[in-house]
Protein backbone atom coordinates (compact mmCIF):
# COMPACT_ATOMS: atom_id res chain seq x y z
CA UNK A 1 0.00 0.00 0.00
CA UNK A 2 1.59 3.40 -1.12
CA UNK A 3 1.89 5.58 2.15
CA UNK A 4 -0.14 8.69 1.22
CA UNK A 5 -0.31 10.69 5.18
CA UNK A 6 2.78 12.62 5.58
CA UNK A 7 3.94 15.48 8.13
CA UNK A 8 4.55 19.24 6.69
CA UNK A 9 8.42 19.40 5.47
CA UNK A 10 10.52 19.61 8.37
CA UNK A 11 8.99 17.25 10.93
CA UNK A 12 10.73 14.20 9.53
CA UNK A 13 14.61 16.01 9.98
CA UNK A 14 13.59 16.37 13.85
CA UNK A 15 15.94 13.61 16.01
CA UNK A 16 13.88 12.58 18.78
CA UNK A 17 15.11 14.30 22.21
CA UNK A 18 17.56 12.13 24.41
CA UNK A 19 17.28 13.58 27.83
CA UNK A 20 19.74 12.52 30.51
CA UNK A 21 20.02 9.09 31.78
CA UNK A 22 19.39 8.48 35.30
CA UNK A 23 19.64 4.85 35.72
CA UNK A 24 22.30 2.24 35.89
CA UNK A 25 21.62 -1.38 36.07
CA UNK A 26 22.64 -2.92 38.79
CA UNK A 27 23.48 0.08 40.95
CA UNK A 28 21.33 1.45 43.88
CA UNK A 29 24.00 4.78 44.77
CA UNK A 30 23.53 6.46 41.18
CA UNK A 31 24.18 10.06 41.05
CA UNK A 32 22.56 11.89 38.45
CA UNK A 33 24.62 14.93 37.19
CA UNK A 34 23.22 14.70 33.57
CA UNK A 35 20.48 16.95 33.56
CA UNK A 36 21.25 19.81 35.68
CA UNK A 37 19.13 19.73 37.98
CA UNK A 38 19.01 21.45 41.94
CA UNK A 39 20.66 18.67 44.04
CA UNK A 40 18.81 20.15 47.08
CA UNK A 41 14.74 19.75 45.13
CA UNK A 42 12.74 22.19 45.57
CA UNK A 43 11.61 24.42 48.61
CA UNK A 44 9.38 22.98 51.44
CA UNK A 45 6.55 25.52 50.80
CA UNK A 46 6.65 24.35 46.83
CA UNK A 47 6.26 20.62 47.67
CA UNK A 48 3.42 21.94 50.95
CA UNK A 49 1.26 23.95 47.68
CA UNK A 50 1.35 21.03 45.67
CA UNK A 51 -0.03 18.34 48.26
CA UNK A 52 -2.77 21.44 48.95
CA UNK A 53 -3.61 21.71 44.85
CA UNK A 54 -4.82 18.22 44.86
CA UNK A 55 -7.98 19.46 46.61
CA UNK A 56 -9.12 20.93 43.50
CA UNK A 57 -7.53 19.02 40.75
CA UNK A 58 -11.54 18.56 39.26
CA UNK A 59 -11.45 22.54 38.75
CA UNK A 60 -10.34 23.44 35.90
CA UNK A 61 -7.46 26.06 36.17
CA UNK A 62 -7.26 29.70 35.66
CA UNK A 63 -6.66 30.82 31.78
CA UNK A 64 -4.84 34.27 32.81
CA UNK A 65 -1.96 32.59 35.10
CA UNK A 66 -2.56 36.08 37.40
CA UNK A 67 -1.28 35.24 40.65
CA UNK A 68 2.15 33.38 39.52
CA UNK A 69 2.50 36.21 37.20
CA UNK A 70 1.77 38.33 39.53
CA UNK A 71 5.17 36.63 42.23
CA UNK A 72 7.22 36.74 39.08
CA UNK A 73 6.64 40.57 38.24
CA UNK A 74 7.17 41.22 41.55
CA UNK A 75 10.08 39.21 42.41
CA UNK A 76 12.14 40.40 39.44
CA UNK A 77 9.92 44.00 39.28
CA UNK A 78 8.84 42.93 35.80
CA UNK A 79 5.62 44.13 34.02
CA UNK A 80 2.64 41.89 34.81
CA UNK A 81 1.19 41.93 31.65
CA UNK A 82 3.69 41.20 29.73
CA UNK A 83 4.88 37.96 31.41
CA UNK A 84 3.70 35.05 29.95
CA UNK A 85 3.50 31.70 31.18
CA UNK A 86 4.31 27.71 29.74
CA UNK A 87 4.83 24.20 30.15
CA UNK A 88 8.64 24.95 30.95
CA UNK A 89 10.34 27.60 28.43
CA UNK A 90 10.51 24.81 25.74
CA UNK A 91 6.92 25.92 25.18
CA UNK A 92 7.45 29.57 24.91
CA UNK A 93 10.26 28.50 22.30
CA UNK A 94 7.47 26.43 20.72
CA UNK A 95 5.12 30.02 20.62
CA UNK A 96 7.57 31.98 19.32
CA UNK A 97 8.41 29.75 16.18
CA UNK A 98 4.56 29.01 15.84
CA UNK A 99 3.70 33.05 16.03
CA UNK A 100 6.71 34.60 14.11
CA UNK A 101 8.23 31.65 11.93
CA UNK A 102 7.16 29.16 9.37
CA UNK A 103 7.32 28.21 5.94
CA UNK A 104 9.91 30.56 3.66
CA UNK A 105 11.37 32.00 6.99
CA UNK A 106 14.53 31.29 9.15
CA UNK A 107 15.88 30.53 12.47
CA UNK A 108 19.21 31.74 13.78
CA UNK A 109 20.97 29.67 16.55
CA UNK A 110 24.49 28.94 17.50
CA UNK A 111 26.73 25.72 16.96
CA UNK A 112 26.15 24.58 19.95
CA UNK A 113 22.88 26.17 21.04
CA UNK A 114 19.78 24.23 22.70
CA UNK A 115 18.59 21.77 20.53
CA UNK A 116 15.00 22.68 21.47
CA UNK A 117 15.33 25.75 18.88
CA UNK A 118 16.18 23.85 15.87
CA UNK A 119 13.77 20.93 16.83
CA UNK A 120 11.04 24.01 17.14
CA UNK A 121 11.73 25.93 14.13
CA UNK A 122 11.65 22.60 12.00
CA UNK A 123 8.31 21.83 13.60
CA UNK A 124 6.92 25.42 12.80
CA UNK A 125 8.36 24.77 8.77
CA UNK A 126 10.73 27.63 9.07
CA UNK A 127 14.75 26.89 8.02
CA UNK A 128 17.07 26.63 11.03
CA UNK A 129 20.44 27.80 10.54
CA UNK A 130 23.21 27.35 12.78
CA UNK A 131 26.29 29.71 12.59
CA UNK A 132 29.75 29.00 14.49
CA UNK A 133 30.85 30.23 17.83
CA UNK A 134 33.76 31.51 19.31
CA UNK A 135 35.82 29.35 21.66
CA UNK A 136 32.57 27.96 22.88
CA UNK A 137 31.19 31.02 23.25
CA UNK A 138 28.11 33.02 21.39
CA UNK A 139 29.68 35.31 18.37
CA UNK A 140 27.13 38.19 17.38
CA UNK A 141 29.13 38.62 14.40
CA UNK A 142 28.80 35.14 13.10
CA UNK A 143 24.90 35.65 14.18
CA UNK A 144 25.37 39.24 11.66
CA UNK A 145 26.79 37.70 9.08
CA UNK A 146 23.43 34.89 9.03
CA UNK A 147 21.07 37.05 8.83
CA UNK A 148 18.81 37.50 6.07
CA UNK A 149 15.86 39.30 4.74
CA UNK A 150 14.41 35.84 5.97
CA UNK A 151 15.47 35.55 9.35
CA UNK A 152 12.27 35.79 11.98
CA UNK A 153 13.76 34.93 14.94
CA UNK A 154 17.25 34.34 16.59
CA UNK A 155 18.12 32.16 19.85
CA UNK A 156 21.04 32.49 22.15
CA UNK A 157 20.90 30.94 25.46
CA UNK A 158 22.47 33.23 27.92
CA UNK A 159 24.10 31.65 30.17
CA UNK A 160 24.51 28.76 27.21
CA UNK A 161 23.95 24.95 27.84
CA UNK A 162 26.02 23.09 27.42
CA UNK A 163 28.97 25.18 27.29
CA UNK A 164 28.37 27.46 30.67
CA UNK A 165 29.85 30.33 29.12
CA UNK A 166 27.94 33.92 28.13
CA UNK A 167 28.11 37.62 26.88
CA UNK A 168 27.93 40.52 28.59
CA UNK A 169 24.95 43.14 28.49
CA UNK A 170 27.14 45.26 26.24
CA UNK A 171 27.43 42.17 23.08
CA UNK A 172 23.77 41.42 23.93
CA UNK A 173 23.41 44.86 23.41
CA UNK A 174 25.00 45.87 20.93
CA UNK A 175 23.70 42.48 18.54
CA UNK A 176 20.12 43.78 19.69
CA UNK A 177 20.68 47.35 17.91
CA UNK A 178 22.59 45.55 14.92
CA UNK A 179 19.49 43.73 13.90
CA UNK A 180 16.71 44.50 11.36
CA UNK A 181 13.53 45.60 12.41
CA UNK A 182 11.72 41.95 11.35
CA UNK A 183 14.12 39.89 13.42
CA UNK A 184 13.34 39.30 17.10
CA UNK A 185 16.51 38.10 19.51
CA UNK A 186 15.14 35.62 22.48
CA UNK A 187 17.26 35.25 25.05
CA UNK A 188 17.21 31.93 26.56
CA UNK A 189 17.92 32.28 30.38
CA UNK A 190 17.11 28.38 31.84
CA UNK A 191 20.63 29.56 34.14
CA UNK A 192 20.65 33.31 34.14
CA UNK A 193 20.13 33.40 37.99
CA UNK A 194 23.30 31.21 38.81
CA UNK A 195 25.07 34.46 36.88
CA UNK A 196 25.46 36.75 40.00
CA UNK A 197 23.83 40.45 39.02
CA UNK A 198 22.53 39.26 36.03
CA UNK A 199 18.92 40.28 34.79
CA UNK A 200 17.80 37.72 32.08
CA UNK A 201 18.17 40.76 29.81
CA UNK A 202 15.23 42.57 31.43
CA UNK A 203 16.63 45.62 31.52
CA UNK A 204 17.23 45.23 27.53
CA UNK A 205 13.28 44.30 26.65
CA UNK A 206 12.55 47.76 28.49
CA UNK A 207 14.17 49.62 25.78
CA UNK A 208 13.30 47.92 22.81
CA UNK A 209 10.87 46.38 20.95
CA UNK A 210 12.28 43.26 19.01
CA UNK A 211 13.90 41.27 22.50
CA UNK A 212 12.02 38.57 24.43
CA UNK A 213 13.57 36.45 26.82
CA UNK A 214 12.44 33.15 28.50
CA UNK A 215 13.17 31.60 32.17
CA UNK A 216 12.56 28.56 33.89
CA UNK A 217 11.75 27.09 37.38
CA UNK A 218 13.50 23.53 36.22
CA UNK A 219 16.65 24.75 37.17
CA UNK A 220 17.29 26.42 40.24
CA UNK A 221 13.50 26.18 41.59
CA UNK A 222 13.75 22.33 41.12
CA UNK A 223 10.51 21.87 39.25
CA UNK A 224 11.74 20.10 36.60
CA UNK A 225 9.23 17.37 37.14
CA UNK A 226 6.36 20.10 36.50
CA UNK A 227 7.29 21.90 33.53
CA UNK A 228 6.96 25.12 34.31
CA UNK A 229 8.35 28.44 32.50
CA UNK A 230 7.69 32.00 31.82
CA UNK A 231 8.62 34.95 29.36
CA UNK A 232 9.00 38.39 29.44
CA UNK A 233 8.72 40.88 26.00
CA UNK A 234 7.06 43.71 24.39
CA UNK A 235 3.43 43.64 24.86
CA UNK A 236 2.65 43.03 21.05
CA UNK A 237 5.01 40.20 20.86
CA UNK A 238 3.46 38.61 24.48
CA UNK A 239 -0.24 39.30 23.12
CA UNK A 240 0.56 37.08 20.16
CA UNK A 241 2.11 34.73 21.70
CA UNK A 242 -1.12 34.07 24.10
CA UNK A 243 -3.37 33.98 21.10
CA UNK A 244 -1.58 30.71 20.37
CA UNK A 245 -1.34 29.10 23.68
CA UNK A 246 -3.54 27.08 25.02
CA UNK A 247 -5.87 28.17 27.37
CA UNK A 248 -5.13 25.63 30.14
CA UNK A 249 -1.24 24.80 29.21
CA UNK A 250 -0.36 25.12 33.19
CA UNK A 251 -2.61 23.11 35.82
CA UNK A 252 -3.42 24.47 39.41
CA UNK A 253 -0.73 21.98 40.47
CA UNK A 254 1.76 23.67 38.25
CA UNK A 255 0.68 27.48 39.25
CA UNK A 256 0.52 26.96 42.52
CA UNK A 257 3.89 25.04 43.05
CA UNK A 258 5.87 27.62 41.19
CA UNK A 259 4.05 30.60 43.00
CA UNK A 260 4.91 29.17 45.80
CA UNK A 261 8.62 28.42 44.98
CA UNK A 262 9.87 31.73 43.63
CA UNK A 263 8.28 33.58 46.90
CA UNK A 264 10.83 31.62 48.85
CA UNK A 265 13.68 34.01 48.18
CA UNK A 266 15.91 32.38 51.37
CA UNK A 267 15.76 29.19 49.74
CA UNK A 268 16.96 30.37 46.63
CA UNK A 269 20.00 32.27 47.91
CA UNK A 270 20.77 29.17 49.85
CA UNK A 271 21.22 27.29 46.58
CA UNK A 272 22.65 29.77 44.81
CA UNK A 273 25.45 30.31 47.64
CA UNK A 274 26.47 26.27 47.21
CA UNK A 275 26.18 26.00 43.76
CA UNK A 276 28.56 29.04 43.61
CA UNK A 277 30.75 27.40 46.40
CA UNK A 278 30.77 23.98 44.82
CA UNK A 279 31.26 25.18 40.91
CA UNK A 280 34.31 26.85 41.56
CA UNK A 281 35.65 24.05 43.40
CA UNK A 282 34.76 21.06 41.57
CA UNK A 283 36.70 23.87 38.27
CA UNK A 284 39.73 24.04 39.99
CA UNK A 285 40.27 20.43 41.28
CA UNK A 286 39.23 18.72 37.74
CA UNK A 287 41.50 21.71 36.25
CA UNK A 288 44.44 20.52 38.52
CA UNK A 289 43.52 16.34 36.97
CA UNK A 290 44.65 17.88 34.01
CA UNK A 291 40.54 18.62 33.30
CA UNK A 292 40.09 22.08 32.13
CA UNK A 293 36.89 23.74 31.97
CA UNK A 294 35.37 27.42 30.63
CA UNK A 295 34.65 29.92 33.13
CA UNK A 296 30.76 28.62 34.05
CA UNK A 297 27.72 30.95 34.65
CA UNK A 298 25.31 27.95 34.59
CA UNK A 299 24.72 25.40 37.65
CA UNK A 300 27.10 22.94 35.45
CA UNK A 301 30.99 23.01 33.97
CA UNK A 302 31.80 21.82 30.72
CA UNK A 303 34.72 19.48 30.86
CA UNK A 304 36.98 19.54 28.08
CA UNK A 305 39.58 16.25 27.31
CA UNK A 306 41.85 15.61 24.86
CA UNK A 307 40.10 14.23 22.42
CA UNK A 308 36.66 12.17 22.20
CA UNK A 309 38.00 8.92 23.31
CA UNK A 310 39.25 10.32 26.63
CA UNK A 311 35.98 11.82 27.62
CA UNK A 312 34.13 8.69 26.61
CA UNK A 313 36.24 6.93 28.54
CA UNK A 314 36.59 9.31 31.36
CA UNK A 315 31.80 8.86 31.18
CA UNK A 316 32.48 4.85 31.23
CA UNK A 317 34.63 5.29 34.44
CA UNK A 318 32.12 7.24 35.77
CA UNK A 319 29.42 4.77 35.20
CA UNK A 320 31.61 2.48 36.85
CA UNK A 321 31.57 4.50 40.17
CA UNK A 322 27.71 4.75 39.84
CA UNK A 323 27.96 8.42 38.36
CA UNK A 324 25.95 9.64 35.31
CA UNK A 325 27.30 12.43 33.47
CA UNK A 326 26.24 13.86 29.75
CA UNK A 327 28.02 13.15 26.91
CA UNK A 328 27.58 16.31 24.07
CA UNK A 329 28.59 14.92 21.38
CA UNK A 330 25.46 15.91 19.90
CA UNK A 331 26.06 19.42 20.42
CA UNK A 332 29.49 19.21 18.71
CA UNK A 333 31.36 18.43 21.68
CA UNK A 334 32.55 15.25 21.49
CA UNK A 335 35.59 15.80 23.21
CA UNK A 336 33.45 17.04 25.92
CA UNK A 337 31.25 15.98 29.38
CA UNK A 338 28.78 18.14 30.71
CA UNK A 339 28.62 18.00 34.83
CA UNK A 340 25.89 18.76 36.36
CA UNK A 341 27.09 21.11 39.92
CA UNK A 342 25.87 19.05 42.92
CA UNK A 343 26.37 18.93 46.85
CA UNK A 344 29.75 19.24 47.98
CA UNK A 345 29.71 15.38 48.58
CA UNK A 346 28.51 15.01 44.87
CA UNK A 347 31.61 17.32 43.44
CA UNK A 348 33.87 15.32 45.71
CA UNK A 349 32.42 11.95 44.44
CA UNK A 350 33.09 12.90 40.88
CA UNK A 351 36.61 14.40 41.34
CA UNK A 352 37.66 10.94 43.05
CA UNK A 353 36.18 9.20 40.21
CA UNK A 354 38.35 11.23 37.88
CA UNK A 355 40.90 11.13 39.69
CA UNK A 356 41.00 7.06 40.22
CA UNK A 357 40.57 7.75 35.81
CA UNK A 358 43.42 9.30 35.36
CA UNK A 359 45.83 6.87 37.88
CA UNK A 360 44.45 4.12 35.60
CA UNK A 361 45.94 6.18 32.36
CA UNK A 362 49.73 6.00 34.02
Amino acid sequence: MTKSISPKPGIDRIALYQGGASQLEGRSDVLKLSSNENPFGAPDAAKTALVASATNIHRYPPTDHASLRAAIAEVHDLDVNRIICGAGSDEIIAFLCQAYAGEGTEVIYTAHGFSMYKISALASGATPVEVPERDRTVDIDAILAGVTAKTRLIFIANPANPTGTMIDDETTRQLADALPPHVILVLDGAYAEYAEGFDGGASLIETRDNVVMTRTFSKLYGLGGLRIGWGYGPQDIIDNLNRVRGPFNLSTSQLATAEAAIRDRDWAARCLSENTKNRAWMADALAALDVPSDASSANFILARFQNEAEANACEAAFREDGILVRKVGGYKLPQCLRITVGTQADCRRVVASVRRFRETQS
